[in-house]
């Protein structure tokens, strides 16, 4: 760890008292095998969605829906599909009312019912004219229940919802899949003049069901663009620069590797440090990567967005200058990210 000497050279480890000198509102935190458990995942990992799944389905008929109904033995009660006609063409429409005309009984109340409701209504109204019908009921175009799917998918378009549930990943699939600038973790579904957010890359990495849930007829779902989430590589880096952080999770020995690792005769392999700001306070985590074991180490050290990683150079910095002449940059970026 750390230290400010009497001589103001770096120095290891770091004292108590070194670390009061840097504020109540500084905490040194030493990354080693103890501790680094507690930050393998970021820190706002799964957000569970309140929107109710809904696992049950059942289809309920409604207006403009086609019905196909069959009586079997009884050709002259049902409407054959020709060559020319499919079975949607020539089926009985739910009409404005919600109900279709059927020979023998007439008016036949469709809208909000299960089709197994409509057979058995036609089958006890036709027994007035025919022993013991048996009938079939199917729904030969759905066009009453749908969703919309828009924003960041390839081809927003609205769905027909069907007799076998809709879930939102199947809907988005259909949709074309998400584009390479969706957020998948804050999908918005609106329902019943209510929006509910849906951390959809919670569900793919996770599986919690309910952050896939089954749609209704109404629901429109919208995929956000996604927002910069990025993390800073400073000091003496090969290649000092930005790390997304949007798309993955990274590590903090990813981040080096991806930026040529450290500057070759310059860094100081012990004074690796990520700068995390929380609140008003400022997490310092120190990590040494002088030998293997650190780097292993840093395998495990997810980077959080706003975290400013910096290599200090050789052992000649003086530890808490430093922190103190750091600490201004990391504060004003996290601010500026804030906005």
């Amino acid at each position: 760890m750390l230290v400010a000497c009497s001589d103001g050279y770096v120095r290891f480890p770091v004292t108590p008292e070194a670390q009061r000198s840097l504020g109540a509102d500084v905490e040194v935190i030493v990354l080693d095998s103890t501790n680094i458990s507690a930050f393998t995942r970021p820190a706002h990992g799964f957000a569970a969605t309140s929107l109710p799944s809904g696992r049950q389905w059942s289809y309920l008929v409604g207006q403009g829906d086609i019905l196909s109904v069959i009586v079997f033995n009884h050709p002259e009660l049902t409407l054959p599909a020709g060559e020319q006609r499919t079975a949607a063409e020539s089926g009985f429409q739910v009409s404005n009312d919600g109900t279709f005309n059927y020979p023998y009984i007439g008016s036949v109340q469709a809208s909000g019912r299960q089709v197994e409701q409509i057979r058995s209504d036609i089958s006890e109204r036709l027994r007035e004219f025919i022993p013991d019908p048996q009938v079939d009921v199917r729904v030969a175009a759905y066009n009453a229940q749908a969703v919309v799917i828009s924003g960041e998918v390839k081809t927003p378009n609205r769905q027909a919802l069907r007799a076998v549930p809709l879930t939102l990943i199947e809907a988005v699939n259909a949709a074309g899949g998400f584009t390479d600038t969706a957020d998948l973790r804050a999908v918005t579904v609106q329902r019943s003049g209510k929006v509910y957010t849906v951390d959809v890359q919670g569900f793919l990495s996770s599986g919690p069901l309910q952050n896939n849930p089954v749609l209704r007829n109404g629901d429109i779902v919208n995929v956000p663009r996604r927002r910069a989430e990025e993390a800073y590589l400073l000091g003496e880096v090969a290649s000092p620069n930005v790390v997304d952080l949007s798309r993955e999770q990274i590590t903090l020995t990813q981040a080096l590797t991806r930026r040529g690792g450290l500057r070759e005769g310059r860094a100081d392999a012990r004074g690796v440090l990520v700068f995390r700001q929380q609140g008003e306070a400022t997490r310092v985590f120190q990590l040494d990567v002088s030998n293997p074991v650190g780097l292993l180490l840093g395998t495990r050290f997810v980077l959080e967005p706003g975290d400013v990683l910096y290599v200090l150079r050789s052992s000649m910095q003086r530890w808490n200058d430093t922190i103190t002449r750091l600490l201004p940059t990391v504060r004003a970026i996290d601010v500026t990210k804030d906005l």
